[in-house]
C-alpha cells in the first residue's frame, strides 16, 4: 500500500492496480484540484475542497463514488460510512453541515478517514465500529474542523497505530500542524509518501506520520 497526500484532506491510496481517493479537491477549491485517476472516491463533506469526483475521473478510471453514510463493498473492499457534523466552509446562515467518516477495510488493515469533522464526541455507532484502527486520517486545522487540542484528545482515545494529520496544507488555520505536534508532544516523522504492509505496523502505537503534499 502506498499513501500520498495531495493537499487539504485529499489522499491517494494505491495497492496493486486499485486506487482510492479520499476527499479529492474540485476545480474552484482552495488547494489545487486533484489530478489522478481513482477506482473508488470518498467524499466526506459536500464542498469544493473535498468533493472533486470529476477530478479523479481520469483516463480509463471512472470512480465508484461514496458520498455518505452506509455500508458498501467494492472490489473486495469493505466500506462503512458514519454520519457526523462539520462547520467547515458553511453557507451564510448555516450552523453546521453533514460530514461522513469512513472506515475502509483493505489488505487486512483498517483505514479511518474522519473527513472535515467538527464533533469532539463520536456517535456510539462509530465508536463501536472504529476498532483496532491501523491508520487514522485526522483533521487538525480548526476553522470548522477539530482544533489541534481536540484532535489530539480524540486520537488518543481511538488508539490508532498510525496518525496522519490533515487539513493543515492549503486549508486550515496558520501553523495548525505545529500546534497539533505541540499538543501531541511529538515531532512526528515527515515523509513524501508512506509505503506500508501489515507487518510494518508491529509495535506502532500512535505514531504520527506527516505526509508532505
Amino acid at each position: 500500500m502506498v499513501i500520498t497526500h495531495h493537499g487539504g484532506q485529499c489522499f491517494k491510496v494505491t495497492f496493486g492496480e486499485l486506487t482510492l481517493a479520499f476527499d479529492p479537491v474540485a476545480k474552484g477549491g482552495t488547494p489545487p484540484p486533484s489530478r489522478f485517476g481513482a477506482d473508488i472516491a470518498f467524499v466526506s463533506r459536500d464542498h469544493p475542497d473535498m468533493n472533486g469526483i470529476s477530478e479523479v475521473t481520469y483516463g480509463e478510471k471512472i470512480p465508484f463514488a461514496v458520498t455518505g453514510p452506509g455500508e458498501y463493498e467494492r472490489q473486495g473492499i469493505v466500506i462503512q460510512g458514519f454520519l457526523s457534523h462539520s462547520a467547515y466552509g458553511l453557507a451564510k446562515g448555516k450552523q453546521e453541515a453533514l460530514n461522513t467518516m469512513y472506515a475502509v477495510h483493505i489488505e487486512d488493515m483498517t483505514l479511518v478517514h474522519l473527513g472535515a469533522l467538527a464533533d469532539e464526541e463520536l456517535s456510539k455507532e462509530a465508536r463501536e465500529n472504529f476498532d483496532e484502527i491501523d491508520i487514522l486520517f485526522l483533521p487538525i486545522g480548526g476553522s470548522g474542523v477539530l482544533s489541534a487540542a481536540a484532535a489530539h484528545e480524540l486520537a488518543v482515545s481511538l488508539e490508532p497505530k498510525i496518525i496522519i494529520p490533515m487539513h493543515w496544507s492549503g486549508i486550515g488555520e496558520p501553523r495548525a500542524l505545529e500546534s497539533y505536534l505541540r499538543e501531541a508532544g511529538n515531532g512526528g516523522e515527515k515523509l513524501d509518501k508512506l509505503t506500508l504492509k501489515k507487518k510494518d505496523l508491529a509495535g506502532r502505537e500512535g505514531s504520527i506520520l506527516i505526509l508532505t503534499p
